[in-house]
């Protein structure tokens, strides 16, 4: 990978600092928890689409900028507005994992009718994976769907599914083959959230606030043409969004902001009369951590790369969920440690975005949440272990139905 800047890139580099001198006033703050976005996000949204920051290959048919791959562009786009501060725009499920597999697996109606408002943040969007006894077992789905007459009707129950007490639509996994074995059993359908038979039971984190969500379905009817591939097809869609999951989860551009915000912070918070950057045992953290942000950076590059080229990443897509899920979470507590007895104090009903405390706090027990979420760190490393390493497969404990 050639990662010499060209003319043009070196322009587009221009461009986007530019912009950021322009426009950049008008970046809503970042950080603090999942909330459906208000104008100024969805204003800066389209600030960034008309621009190209966001969703720069994306067909312009279907809400993008219609540029050609480019990693290193990409890079720069990132780089550029994680320095000045500025948001990157929505990073919600919809933007990074609904609207790129609708562009992969979708039909032409399905992306031309969801992934532009997708993108836009006018469709806010919640994925109906886990359930009780199907964690990280997805092949495991117990919710039903059968057909009756032209429509599906849905019965079951999911848990974990983020953002759906504000969400317009769910991408639901549900079993339609019930006869047939688990992995060619399921489906994915496309679920209004407004449907009758639908209940949203808020769950409240540790965070203590309410992040995600049980969700009920009881004879929820929707239309058989809403269904993405074919019936059985679901655990193909499954790895699909699984992969784009794993990418949203691991992001390094998230933990390029991130350590320019902790670095503005260590040089404004002083202990003793110091700045904190200035103290030994902090500053050499952040260079370590800078470091980790660096190789997660380059990595990301890499799936990139074999994605433009149309390769399976294979493993190295659950390496950046697992490294990059463990990087935000000591990126978030370096920054409690340096706001000291301001990083001990939460109150969740007095959150400020003004506040870097406040914000600061909420991602640090977030981040907890997220090293289990999308796969837990220790599947993620038996995974890459028996897969990428070829290391014997862990062994299966029978367990007896009978207790003594």
């Amino acid at each position: 990978m050639d990662l010499s800047y060209s003319r043009k890139h070196r322009e587009l580099q221009s461009e986007v600092r530019a912009f950021v001198r322009e426009k950049g006033h008008l970046s809503p703050k970042f950080g603090g928890g999942r909330k459906r976005p208000n104008r100024q996000e969805l204003d800066w949204q389209g600030l960034l689409l008309e621009r190209g920051y966001i969703a720069r290959s994306v067909p312009r048919k279907y809400g993008g900028f219609g540029a050609e791959p480019d990693i290193l562009e990409t890079a720069i786009v990132a780089d550029e507005l994680s320095k000045a501060g500025v948001s990157p725009g929505l990073l919600n499920q919809g933007v990074l994992i609904v609207a790129p597999t609708m562009l992969e697996l979708g039909t032409e109606a399905q992306r031309e009718r969801w992934v532009a408002p997708t993108l836009r943040g006018e469709t806010i969007w919640c994925i109906g994976n886990s359930e009780p006894e199907a964690g990280s077992d997805m092949a495991n789905a117990r919710t039903r769907a059968v057909v009756e007459g032209d429509t599906f009707v849905i019965n079951g129950q999911k848990i974990w599914t983020s953002s759906a007490h504000y969400a317009d639509m769910m991408l639901l996994l549900c079993r339609t083959e019930p006869d047939a074995p688990k992995h060619k059993g399921l489906s994915y359908l496309l679920v209004p959230m407004d449907a009758d038979g639908i209940e949203v039971r808020p769950l409240v984190t540790m965070t203590e606030r309410a992040e995600f969500n049980e969700t009920f379905l009881s004879d929820v009817r929707v239309p058989t043409d809403q269904i993405v591939m074919g019936r059985g097809d679901g655990w193909k869609v499954a790895i699909a969004s699984l992969k784009h999951e794993r990418v949203m989860l691991g992001d390094p551009n998230k933990q390029l902001q991130r350590f320019h915000a902790i670095r503005k912070l260590m040089q404004g918070v002083t202990i003793d009369d110091r700045p904190a950057i200035e103290m030994p045992e902090f500053r050499d953290r952040l260079v370590r951590l800078q470091a980790e942000v660096m190789a997660a950076k380059f990595h990301h590059m890499r799936l990139l790369t074999l994605h433009d080229r149309g390769e399976d990443a294979g493993v190295a897509g659950l390496v950046q969920k697992l490294y990059g899920t463990v990087l935000n979470h000591k990126l978030s507590a370096l920054a409690v440690d340096v706001l000291g007895e301001g990083g001990l104090a939460y109150d969740p009903h007095e959150i400020s975005e003004d506040d870097p405390a406040t914000t600061w706090q909420i991602d640090y027990m977030y981040d907890i949440g997220l090293i289990i979420g999308g796969g837990t760190s220790q599947i993620q490393k038996n995974i890459i272990s028996e897969r990428g390493l070829g290391m014997p497969r862990e062994p299966k404990v029978q367990l007896s139905e009978k207790r003594a």
